[in-house]
């Protein structure tokens, strides 16, 4: 029988769903149960690559190079979460897993670090949504029994892929431009 992988934002979260859903086995970054491994990410693990990561002469301030464009953006891994996305690639692609929860917190930026990861670690099996505002028993019961299809986030997803891209082509380019005037 294969298990579901569930996704929390944070330990303290994945803590509090391990234990309503009776997972007891600690791994490292995870904790295991009969029919659920419980895991988390620790904020933002993969995030909108560096300019010179594109482009090698993006690396130096300079106005020739601006304004920074990317054909398309592309996602690297957050240095200080390197280890727990490893933990957490391991489990996406592992053959124990057979489908995922996306428990991260509820609203655009909890969808974006989940699909980050997702899209960064190339995992394709299928995900639900846990959408709960309250992180008490009864609340994860009762989001655990009324999970949505990951597809009905599509448009919270874009929403918050948008901000994040417009966020980076603004910031990178602003700075770069006020700070090499003045």
């Amino acid at each position: 029988m294969s298990k579901v992988l569930v996704i929390a934002e944070k330990p303290s979260v994945g803590r509090d769903i391990a234990r309503v859903l009776g997972c007891r086995e600690k791994g490292d970054g995870y904790i295991s149960g009969t029919s659920h491994i419980v895991t988390w990410a620790v904020g933002h693990l993969a995030a909108l690559c560096d300019p010179e990561d594109y482009n090698p002469a993006w690396k130096k301030w300079s106005m020739d190079a601006l304004p920074i464009m990317p054909e398309e953006m592309q996602l690297c891994a957050v240095p200080s979460g390197r280890s727990q996305l490893a933990v957490l690639r391991k489990l996406l692609h592992s053959p124990e897993v057979g489908s995922l929860i996306c428990a991260t917190d509820s609203g655009r930026e909890g969808e974006l670090i989940f699909r980050y990861i997702y899209q960064h670690c190339g995992c394709c099996k299928p995900f639900r949504r846990l959408w709960v505002s309250s992180m008490t028993d009864q609340a994860i019961q009762e989001g655990f029994a009324n999970l949505r299809p990951g597809a009905d986030y599509d448009r919270l997803f874009a929403s918050a892929r948008c901000r994040s891209e417009a966020d980076w082509l603004v910031g990178i380019n602003a700075t770069r431009l006020f700070s090499v005037l003045y």
